[in-house]
Formats: C-alpha cells, structure tokens, sequence
C-alpha cells in the first residue's frame, strides 16, 4: 500500500500553527473530520488516550500520531508541518515539525501496522525530511509524498 492511496491533498497542512501536542491534533483532526464527517472531538480523544500509552513522537523531528476509530469505514491519513517545531513529547526529547495523523477501523490491524512502517520508512530518508520542511505549499507537499513513494 503507497501512502498516497490513502492521503488527500485536502487533508495536509503546510504550516500547523498550535504549540502543544493537543493544539497539533485538533487542527490536523479538522480537515479529516470534515472530510469523512467524523466527530471531531471523539476523533481527538481517541488521539489522545493513545499518546497517554506513549507518545507517537518517535523522534527525529517526527510524530505519528494515530489511533482506531469503531464505526470508521476506510483509513483516514493527513499530515501536518509545523514550521517552529511542537512539544511533542518525542522520544529524543526534541521539537517535532512533521505529522502523519493515521485513523483507522478498530478491525484493520495489518492495514494500520503496514501504513505506520511506509510512512517510518520514507520518514528515514534526511535530505526527503529536509525538503518536507521546507516545502512552500500543500501542493508541494503533496508532490514531494509522491516522488518519494514511488521510490519504494
């Protein structure tokens, strides 16, 4: 599965403005709950008991935050850029400037543990993280996901 079978244009920010880790996951929840007419505060709260198992800031400048949602029917995938960088609670202990939101059906384990690694993969790539940051739009954004996709 390519990250882009997944993600819509519609759902990447390109300048997350919050400063805190429950500031980041309303906004990147607004778009995907408007988008798949979820309920925008469950989807948070369902966010947020998972990052009270452990943090989905894997370090890195990276966060990952995801969770599963019951009566959701397909997988919900956006992503965020936070230019000044977000508390995150990361395992370095470092600012994280770029988020991957996955939600998915309570029953789709494989799908979700096979989307997480595609995204930590690509995420390994320094110079690709390096031009993600610096990336002036969303359409930019969205080119560079799929140039990198591709290549794995």
């Amino acid at each position: 599965m390519k990250i882009l079978d997944v993600l819509d244009k519609e759902l990447i920010i390109a300048d997350l403005k919050s400063k805190d880790k429950k500031g980041v996951l309303n906004e990147l929840v607004a778009p995907a709950a408007r988008a798949f007419s979820l309920d925008h505060e469950e989807l948070v709260r369902v966010l947020m008991e998972r990052e009270r198992l452990g943090s989905t800031g894997i370090g890195g400048g990276i966060g990952i935050p995801h969770g599963k949602l019951k009566d959701l029917k397909t997988l919900v995938l956006g992503f965020g850029l936070s230019r000044q960088g977000v508390d995150f609670e990361s395992l370095d202990s470092k600012p994280t400037h770029i988020f991957f939101l996955l939600v998915t059906p309570e029953n789709s384990t494989g799908l979700h543990l096979k989307l997480l690694a595609r995204i930590s993969r690509i995420l390994k790539n320094d110079p690709f993280k390096e031009k993600l940051l610096n990336a002036a739009d969303r359409d930019e954004i969205f080119s560079m996901i799929m140039e990198e996709d591709e290549e794995f």
